[in-house]
């Protein structure tokens, strides 16, 4: 062989040498192109962060042969399974890359311990570093996922808790109202009274009864509690619940009064409630009243005139004990109108936070003339809302109208 044969010959082979060699790096990018394109689609495959986090290894080896990795999130005061890998291996074979979602960093990938005892290589990093986005993308959708579901579950519960707390409230307003007297006096009756209960919210403090002791007098009371809500509708039941069981044709309202506040401060329920109550002498009209530091009481006279019933006034039920209240006598001629309210009347507001006032209620109370009790309760309900134009009703309202037929 010529050297010119042998000089060409071994060119050949070294051509075919480098094309061997090029088309195996040329392979195994391809694989591992292959690889990587497998390896995303297995991550966004998953919403689960702890199955992600179990896959880590396993592309990492996969993929650059590497013997462990791990993923460290940026909010955890050490990186998850960073150190440990540190610990098994030397600086020189980890490689540690940053993780980004959506324009922020969410933490890094390590992978560490290379088979065969080799270090990565420049392509290994690379390819590292590619895989990285797509497992970042997949941990950040994950992670946005159980935020997800752990808004919902705690919506759900949420839900769950307001409807049981609504349908215990109106349980609780369905008690309430249990205590209230439900019947009207028939038309029989020389008297006519009517009383209405609106709470702000399912349950009040407001309160109100009638009833007859004996067949010459009528028990009627009208009282405002302090608060709002479960605990004003508790007090309030106990205040009526005391009102009715102490109350004889033996007692005035005001030694009624006493025997109730004395009660109601030895259960020292840190509230109180002002209050009015009296008691009719049907056959003559005349009726002791006495208060605890309730609204002034109207009569509305049978011509028109309208008369506030100044009384001397009291504490309100539950404010200290052995208080002296007052009894107070007014006569009710026939055709004469006694109307007791609490302040949810008077205090009313419109949008423009405007109260309904004393005067309003007495300009309402002078156009009246003839209206039975239910119909001037009626009346004043609608004069109110009317008044208040849509605002939201910020406090109880209770009335009371005892008419001398």
């Amino acid at each position: 062989m010529s050297q010119l044969e042998w000089i060409i010959g071994a060119a050949g082979i070294g051509a075919a040498a480098y094309t061997l060699v090029r088309n195996r790096r040329l392979a195994a990018k391809l694989k591992r192109a292959e690889t990587l394109l497998d390896l995303s689609a297995e991550f966004h495959a998953s919403l689960n962060k702890p199955e992600l986090l179990s896959t880590v290894n396993e592309a990492a080896r996969r993929l650059v042969f590497a013997e462990e990795a791990a993923v460290g999130f940026e909010e955890d005061e050490a990186v998850q399974g960073v150190d440990g890998l540190m610990g098994r291996a030397s600086s020189a074979n980890v490689v540690t890359i940053p993780m980004t979602s959506r324009g922020r960093k969410l933490g890094v990938l390590q992978a560490a311990g290379k088979s065969g005892g080799t270090a990565f290589s420049r392509d290994d990093r690379e390819a590292l570093a590619k895989l990285a986005g797509p497992l970042a993308l997949a941990l950040d959708n994950a992670m946005l996922y159980e935020a997800l579901e752990e808004s919902v579950s705690e919506l759900q519960h949420a839900t769950a808790l307001k409807e049981r707390l609504e349908s215990e409230l109106q349980i609780a307003g369905s008690i309430q109202l249990s205590f209230l007297p439900t019947t009207m006096p028939s038309a029989n009756e020389p008297f006519d009274v009517c009383a209405l209960l609106k709470s702000a919210k399912e349950v009040g403090g407001d309160f109100y009864n009638f009833f007859k002791i004996d067949d010459d007098h009528l028990f009627f009371t009208l009282g405002d509690v302090s608060d709002k809500g479960i605990p004003a509708a508790l007090f309030m039941a106990m205040t009526l619940s005391l009102l009715k069981g102490k109350m004889n044709p033996k007692l005035s309202p005001g030694e009624l009064l006493e025997k109730v506040n004395d009660e109601l401060c030895t259960d020292n329920a840190q509230l109180f409630a002002t209050i009015v109550c009296g008691v009719l002498q049907i056959s003559t009209g005349d009726v002791v009243l006495s208060d605890g530091g309730h609204c002034t009481p109207y009569v509305v006279k049978a011509d028109g005139a309208v008369l506030p019933i100044k009384l001397r006034k009291g504490i309100p039920l539950g404010s200290f004990p052995e208080f002296v209240y007052y009894d107070q006598t007014i006569r009710l001629d026939r055709g004469d109108r006694l109307i007791v309210y609490t302040d949810g009347i008077t205090e009313a507001e419109n949008a423009l936070q405007e109260q309904y006032t004393v005067h309003r209620l007495q300009q309402f109370l002078s156009q009246t003339s003839g209206y039975s009790s239910a119909e001037i309760i009626d009346a004043l309900l609608m004069d109110v809302f009317m008044f208040a134009d849509g605002a939201p009703q910020s406090d109880d309202i209770a009335v009371l109208c005892l008419m001398r037929r």
